[in-house]
């Protein structure tokens, strides 16, 4: 299927992988500081970041070069071993909401990104919240029997 001219990705409406580049610096700059996070982290960012704004840039229209160097992304089996809770999906999507918050974009792409990074998160949470406490201890409390029916 050949794209039309009128047809142009994200990737090139955001100027191409500079755009990826700094927006996942302005990402890592929040969460190397943050106390949820940064323990998800190995001491070193910097190949995490690369693997972010590559696969940011393949996504949104950009050459496969993280397909090429990684496979398919696999995003909830390569974030399987991370506890990932609500807490955590909140902390990303803070540093991610001030990266994209800091870029130049059209609102129409903005949203698209906040849209897809909201779903992503929340799809990549594997640890449920802890269930609320059962009232086991509580007798039960009989219950007067039917009226009977007049006959």
């Amino acid at each position: 299927m050949s794209r039309s001219v009128d047809e142009v990705s994200v990737f090139e409406q955001v100027g191409g992988q500079p755009f990826f580049d700094r927006l996942v610096d302005r990402f890592y700059e929040g969460v190397a500081t943050d106390p949820v996070l940064r323990p998800l982290y190995p001491d070193d960012l910097g190949p995490a970041r690369d693997r972010l704004a590559s696969f940011l840039a393949q996504y949104w229209g950009g050459p496969p070069h993280y397909s090429a160097e990684r496979g398919h992304p696999r995003l909830r089996m390569r974030h399987a071993p991370f506890v990932i809770g609500v807490a955590e999906r909140d902390a990303w999507m803070a540093h991610m909401r001030a990266a994209l918050a800091a870029a130049e974009l059209s609102d129409e792409i903005r949203s698209a990104m906040l849209g897809y990074f909201e779903s992503a998160a929340t799809h990549l949470i594997n640890k449920q919240p802890p269930a609320p406490p059962t009232n086991s201890h509580r007798v039960p409390v009989s219950q007067p029997p039917p009226p009977t029916a007049r006959q």
